[in-house]
């Protein structure tokens, strides 16, 4: 099943919580942190311009709604939830 977003909304597969602190203690899932980032899987066409497929992103923490398809999870948010995307640059700027 595909999901193609609409009414300016975009899809955002969530990234995994880590399952190792830094130390290397593993983590159950129960103290895992939950991530408020991601990889955008679809944009509507009367969304933002900022974002594109692909992109990494960062959103509120309680934006959006989960939702699960295919046993896949899924967060679908509004422009109001994204807060920031990750860029790749060459060098840290003076």
């Amino acid at each position: 099943m595909k999901l193609r977003p609409i009414n300016g909304r975009v899809v955002v597969k969530p990234s995994e919580a880590k399952e190792k602190t830094s130390s290397g203690i593993y983590l159950p899932d129960t103290a895992k942190e939950k991530l408020r980032e991601g990889k955008v899987i679809a944009v509507a066409k009367d969304a933002t311009e900022e974002v594109a497929i692909g992109d990494q992103i960062i959103y509120k923490e309680f934006g959006g709604t989960e939702v699960k398809i295919d046993e896949e999870e899924y967060v679908l948010l509004t422009e109001d939830d994204l807060l920031a995307k990750y860029e790749e640059v060459d060098k840290i700027p003076e």
